[in-house]
């Protein structure tokens, strides 16, 4: 009989992990049900951009799948164009056709292999974990399993409570960009004006995307310290040690405070800062779980902005083209808090159903009222681009909804997606489940780094073994 598993959520995480379970044989062949909830199976939200100014932030060489080809993804791309070299920063769409060929290849060899995969289009409505096994349901159809993961990517974001219900109503608020940019363009005059609320590598993908579009829209964009991501250099560098005193001392000091010092002194003794930030990727999960909760509190206060802003770093190309918008004076960087967000004039009954259908020309503005500077802004436009959502307490995703109401799982106390051990297994009041796991973006409040391909590869080559029984 096989050993029947549920993966659910269509993005790159669950495509990693179904590759990896089907690799290779097991002695109990598996029969995986892997629900992709309607989207191109593996492209997800984060590779199903189109745009050739969407890039990955990770080296090409650094983005196969599997640790016996690291270099999977370099030899596709140079298939594709031989002169790609190693430390190029390439386009997503890239690395969607990548998983897609990844996903297509290890079906084939799951069959080979004697397990059975089936790719089903549709999204999980609720899940009910037992001590030896769950029941999967969507729709009026239910199957049992004996081991569910859920691999859901962030959650759908929800707009900022500043944001007052006429605005969203106004159809001049963009809560969600991704969804808007993959809409048709809207007819007529474009807005003259567009306030971006972020600064992160989401805002910036926004920006060149629409700047682009829009070539003659002003853009401004505001964060908290009005500071953009830190870029890449153009060759990737090493450490000048393997930073394991760095490591040491961060571990026999769990405070925020003294890590941000001693991440100060090793920068400093190195020609590029960068590689102690790179060095340190490997550590971080260990790191977060030595530090108190509300030591991990005190960091999301004060230091989390500074940490995306090194950690997360755009390319060298895009650090040049959102240059090159402020020298020409489309972008405006602003450091300021937004308070309010309201239609301007006495336009608050004039509402549009369609976002992306309702945004070309100005007779219908909103003003953002922010903190810090003594001035509203005024935009055809907002939107809001703080990036990802990871807070399961107010969500509106049914089946993270049905898991919370029902007892299910425990969110994280600090918005940071659902408690549950270092190997993925889901907590209840502190229990684990058994035969119930996460991967990726709802695993941040437990390693914190989450999101990116290396750490989700890692996560899932050793779920796979656990849920193979190897």
């Amino acid at each position: 009989m096989r050993r029947r598993i549920a993966i659910i959520g269509g993005g790159a995480a669950a495509a990693v992990l179904l590759c990896e379970l089907l690799e290779q044989p097991t002695p109990r062949p598996l029969h995986v049900d892997w629900y992709t909830g309607g989207q191109h199976p593996a492209r997800g939200v984060a590779y199903g951009t189109a745009s050739s100014h969407h890039l990955l932030n990770v080296r090409a060489a650094s983005m196969g799948l599997f640790d016996g080809r690291r270099h999977g993804f370099l030899e596709f791309a140079q298939r594709r164009a031989p002169r790609t070299a190693g430390t190029d920063f390439l386009p997503r769409s890239w690395y969607g056709d990548y998983l897609q060929q990844e996903v297509a290849a290890a079906l084939a060899q799951g069959e080979r292999h004697g397990h059975d995969a089936h790719v089903i289009p549709f999204a999980v409505d609720s899940l009910v974990p037992e001590r030896e096994g769950l029941s999967v349901m969507h729709g009026e159809t239910s199957h049992r399993a004996d081991a569910a993961v859920l691999a859901l990517g962030a959650l759908p974001p929800r707009p900022l409570p500043e944001v007052g219900a006429a605005a969203l109503a106004s159809g001049r608020y963009v809560v969600d960009p991704w969804k808007f940019l993959g809409e048709p363009a809207p007819s007529g005059q474009p807005p003259q004006d567009v306030v971006l609320i972020g600064m992160g590598l989401t805002a910036l993908d926004v920006l060149l995307e629409l700047a682009e579009r829009w070539p003659q829209t002003r853009f401004i964009a505001l964060s908290r310290h009005g500071l953009l991501p830190e870029a890449h250099l153009r060759q990737a560098t090493a450490p000048s040690d393997d930073g394991a005193g760095l490591i040491e001392a961060m571990r026999d000091a769990p405070d925020i405070r003294q890590w941000m010092r001693l991440l100060r002194e090793a920068a400093a003794q190195e020609p590029d800062w960068r590689t102690v930030i790179d060095g340190l990727r490997p550590h971080v999960p260990a790191l977060w779980r030595d530090l108190p909760m509300a030591q991990r509190a005190r960091f999301l206060r004060h230091a989390n902005w500074a940490w995306q802003r090194v950690r997360h770093r755009m390319p060298p190309a895009l650090q040049e083209q959102v240059s090159a918008l402020e020298r020409d004076g489309r972008l405006r960087r602003l450091r300021a808090r937004v308070r309010a967000v309201d239609v301007a004039g006495d336009v608050a009954g004039d509402v549009a159903g369609d976002v992306a259908g309702d945004v070309a020309g100005d007779a219908r503005r909103l003003t953002v009222e922010v903190a810090g500077q003594p001035q509203r802004l005024d935009a055809g436009l907002v939107i809001q681009a703080t990036g990802l959502d990871t807070d399961v307490r107010p969500t509106a995703h049914r089946l993270v909804s049905q898991l919370l109401t029902n007892l299910h799982i425990t969110p994280d106390p600090l918005g940071l997606g659902m408690m549950a051990e270092a190997d993925g297994r889901l907590l209840r009041d502190g229990d684990a489940w058994p035969h119930l796991f996460v991967i990726g973006s709802l695993l941040r409040g437990t390693l914190w780094e989450s999101t990116a391909i290396p750490e989700i590869r890692q996560q899932a080559r050793r779920l796979a073994g656990r849920l193979r029984g190897n």
